[in-house]
């Protein structure tokens, strides 16, 4: 979508770091770990629609967490092992921006835990 130049021009630094350059924020540190607004959670870089409100829930972890994406064709999915762990990071299928990583430890219906970087994400509020 954009360079890095681009990139640099449109987000802060430490949304920079995590969204283009597959950081991670300190956990309870970020704008929505503990949010209960109604609303859409977005895609940080590009506006892309990711996660409803509604399918938010506290995981205890210290970063916003979903069961479920608004859509399965929203979210894209590469194997992480970096840091000595296998994970699955989720990333924008439309602007390839890092969020987080999914996990298989979350609660019905789906038995998911999107882990999202607050910086990764913004809400639209209802």
């Amino acid at each position: 979508m954009y360079d890095d130049d681009r990139w640099r021009d449109k987000l802060t630094e430490e949304e920079f770091r995590v969204c283009r350059q597959k950081g991670t924020e300190r956990p309870f540190s970020g704008a929505y770990w503990n949010c209960t607004k109604e609303g859409v959670y977005q895609c940080r870089c590009c506006g892309e629609p990711l996660f409803q409100s509604d399918t938010k829930f506290d995981a205890g972890c210290g970063w916003p967490s979903f069961f479920q994406p608004v859509d399965d064709e929203v979210i894209l999915e590469s194997r992480d092992d970096s840091h000595g762990m296998h994970r699955t990071e989720v990333m924008c299928r439309n602007c390839g921006a890092h969020l987080g990583h999914v996990f298989n430890d979350g609660p019905a219906p789906t038995g998911l835990r999107y882990c999202i970087n607050s910086l990764s994400i913004k809400l639209d509020e209802k």
